[in-house]
């Protein structure tokens, strides 16, 4: 349907898993794409994969100088764009008593510190009328063991949606969150768990999805472009879920 036609999109954290999978949807649908990742290697094969209407940069969410250099290097490729998902993020289980003040920081510093200065980075080459979404989850609404700082970060996110929306409305920039419940990605497996832990959890979050099965990174690129897209333009500060009814039924 061509419905981000003539759109330049950022993905961050768009090497794999959601993000690639957005990258490559929004491809499909006529935009030209700039994906990031902390790995230049990783970077490369994904950007070789999606094509020639994709770009790579090698810069870490989590690290401010990177930051502070994303306007020039996305520039340098486009000098505007139409389109932020801000979907790079760390996802880390801990109980409190084992939580570390280098584990807290890390996940702040990537999901809500990282999100938070990107958009302020990239909003002098965001078209007036653009739209940023953010991969947000649906842990910010359900209460889940060893989860407490990864959903503290998410539910930090959703309060961005809102406030940024509000701020950005003058130039009619729409802020909204797609928030996944349980996801078939390879964050899963970075989880922090050993593999027989990894396992156990899987099938106690399995058990707890009405659907019964996780959900695929295409299913929640759908969304993702939905939020993206003019078809959306109505939406301002909202959060789709999309988790199998995990947190709905």
């Amino acid at each position: 349907m061509n419905r981000l036609e003539n759109k330049v999109a950022l993905i961050t954290g768009g090497n794999s898993g959601i993000g690639f999978a957005t990258a490559q949807l929004f491809i499909a649908e006529g935009a030209k794409v700039i994906i990031t990742g902390r790995n230049q290697e990783s970077i490369d094969k994904a950007v070789a994969e999606l094509g020639t209407s994709a770009s790579g940069i090698a810069s870490d969410t989590g690290s401010m100088k990177d930051i502070m250099q994303l306007q020039a290097q996305v520039a340098a490729i486009h000098p505007v764009i139409d389109i932020l998902f801000l979907n790079a993020g760390v996802a880390k289980f801990s109980p409190i008593e084992a939580t570390t003040e280098a584990f807290f920081d890390e996940q702040f510093n990537i999901n809500v510190k990282g999100s938070f200065f990107t958009i302020q980075q990239l909003l002098p080459i965001l078209h007036d009328g653009g739209a940023i979404v953010l991969n947000t989850s649906i842990n910010a609404h359900i209460g889940m063991a060893n989860a407490s700082v990864y959903a503290a970060t998410k539910a930090a996110q959703l309060t961005l949606i809102r406030n940024l929306s509000a701020e950005l409305i003058g130039r009619k920039i729409r802020v909204n969150a797609v928030s996944p419940g349980p996801v078939s990605t390879p964050l899963y497996g970075k989880l922090g768990l050993a593999a027989d832990q990894l396992s156990a959890t899987a099938s106690h979050i399995q058990s707890s999805i009405p659907i019964g099965r996780f959900g695929t990174p295409e299913e929640i690129a759908k969304v993702a472009l939905f939020l993206a897209s003019d078809d959306s333009t109505f939406l301002l500060g909202s959060e789709l879920i999309a988790d199998g009814g995990m947190s709905t039924l």
